[in-house]
């Protein structure tokens, strides 16, 4: 693997982790203490759990991020362990849907998707429209990164 293959396949991976960090915080700004509320009314049956983790981990692309932030709602007293336990079962059926999601080739929104969510949150007029706009700019870098790290490392598939 050559240095330049090397750096790319790093600035990717950077690209994506910031990507997924925006998102999640354009997430949680945007639903804001709505968001623990419903998570806690959601949660309640372990069925709709289930799917709550699953709906998350599919929106934010990480059953880590989603499983991190369970843990943090149940030591901040939110949930209870047995509501976290359906979301985190919910969290590795997401993953799958993440897989599926990477094989309808997202990756060639994500420039317009950067572009789109730059704008929003550049020329929102509220909070919500800009938490909005961090979201889609989010999701672009997410999967350009991925796509970054995808062309760093095509070489090695040889």
């Amino acid at each position: 693997m050559s240095l330049d293959s090397l750096f790319t396949m790093f600035g990717g991976l950077g690209l994506f982790i910031y990507g997924m960090r925006i998102m999640g915080e354009g997430l949680e700004g945007a639903a804001g203490d709505r968001l623990k509320s419903l998570l806690e009314l959601l949660t309640r049956n372990r069925f709709l759990g289930v799917i709550v983790g699953a709906l998350v981990t599919a929106i934010i692309q990480s059953s880590s991020a989603t499983t991190v932030m369970v843990v943090g709602l149940v030591n901040a007293g939110i949930m209870d362990l047995s509501q976290a336990i359906g979301v985190i079962m919910g969290a590795n059926i997401g993953t799958t849907v993440t897989a599926q999601l990477i094989a309808f080739k997202l990756t060639k929104l994500a420039l317009p998707a950067i572009g789109l969510g730059t704008i929003i949150v550049i020329f929102g007029r509220n909070k919500i429209q800009r938490y909005i706009g961090q979201v889609v700019l989010g999701f672009g870098l997410l999967f350009f990164g991925m796509q970054t790290m995808e062309t760093a490392l095509k070489p090695l598939a040889k």
